[in-house]
């Protein structure tokens, strides 16, 4: 399913602009229908997605070599809602998503870089990728949680 840049990004693109919408109906819902539970249900997972896409889109920055500027839009666009598949479309379109996964080792003097080297190791080892990523978030939101929403609870 991810055996690409492109389909790994796109899916969290789609997936956060998926989740603003929970988050959106769960602050709806709670301002009409007088449910907090539901902002709870849709931030949170709003939470989880939007740490998810900014982890893949710092991983294939550094796949794709993007520079800062294209990486630090495509980590902002999380922040408003929807901008993610805009971003997606333009990183596309100006060839940023274009193929494959670094895994071996070329001439090029960057791939012998600490951190290019690091980044082959795991794209080798996709579950242990996976697994890191996974728990990387994990542990964030966990931190998230218990330091509270912006502006406290009140």
């Amino acid at each position: 399913m991810f055996r690409t840049p492109l389909n790994l990004f796109r899916t969290l693109a789609i997936a956060e602009a998926v989740s603003w919408t929970l988050l959106i109906g769960g602050l709806i819902l709670r301002a009409v229908a007088d449910l907090p539970l539901a902002v709870t249900i849709g931030g949170g997972i709003h939470g989880f997605v939007f740490l998810a896409y900014g982890a893949t889109a710092v991983l294939v920055a550094l796949n794709q070599r993007w520079g800062i500027g294209p990486t630090a839009l495509a980590i902002v666009s999380a922040v408003i809602p929807y901008a993610t598949v805009p971003t997606e479309i333009w990183l596309h379109r100006t060839g940023r998503l274009r193929g494959a996964w670094r895994l071996d080792e070329t001439a090029d003097p960057r791939d012998r870089r600490p951190i290019d080297r690091m980044l082959r190791f795991f794209l080798r080892r996709p579950w242990a990728l996976a697994l890191a990523l996974v728990a990387v978030v994990a542990v964030v939101f966990v931190v998230l949680l218990v330091v509270g929403p912006p502006g406290g609870k009140g």
